[in-house]
């Protein structure tokens, strides 16, 4: 059997069946924080956090599922000081939780051929390099970043 794709993967999903989303919509206001080379190869979008606020409403959920030419990036736009790294790594673990325990088929579609967790700063970034923070950050692989763009991710 072919693979799923994006939409159909988000509608075999109860906590989100109905969250697809054409291009960057379901970024809103933050779609400009996303680059891509080519935009035809979006393949939609999943306001996550959004979507699962009735459900787990009470838990760091994650804020988006972006697919990229057959590839699932997860970003969380936040802001990106030290007080709230803490809280990214929540939100981290509450989103691989998710995927593995309720969205097996989203999980499925996440990319393999660069990191798939995305932090991306709503604003400045103030997140000294000497702090604990910043190397917790570091070690869970979500360090901010000021804008996602898919030609300089890794």
């Amino acid at each position: 059997m072919n693979q799923l794709t994006f939409r159909e993967a988000i509608e075999r999903t109860p906590d989100v069946a109905n969250g697809f989303r054409g291009g960057l919509a379901a970024f809103g206001q933050y779609a400009g924080k996303i680059r891509v080379p080519d935009s035809r190869l979006i393949d939609g979008s999943l306001d996550i956090d959004a979507s699962t606020a009735d459900k787990y409403p009470q838990e760091n959920r994650w804020d988006y599922a972006l697919s990229y030419h057959n590839e699932v990036f997860y970003i969380e736009i936040h802001p990106a000081i030290s007080s709230e790294v803490s809280k990214m790594i929540k939100k981290l673990t509450w989103l691989k939780g998710w995927l593995t325990m309720h969205a097996p088929e989203i999980k499925k579609l996440t990319a393999t051929s660069k990191n798939p967790y995305y932090w991306v700063q709503s604003s400045n970034c103030s997140i000294p390099k000497h702090t604990s923070q910043y190397k917790a950050a570091v070690q869970h692989k979500i360090l901010p970043i000021p804008i996602w763009d898919f030609s300089r991710i890794k």
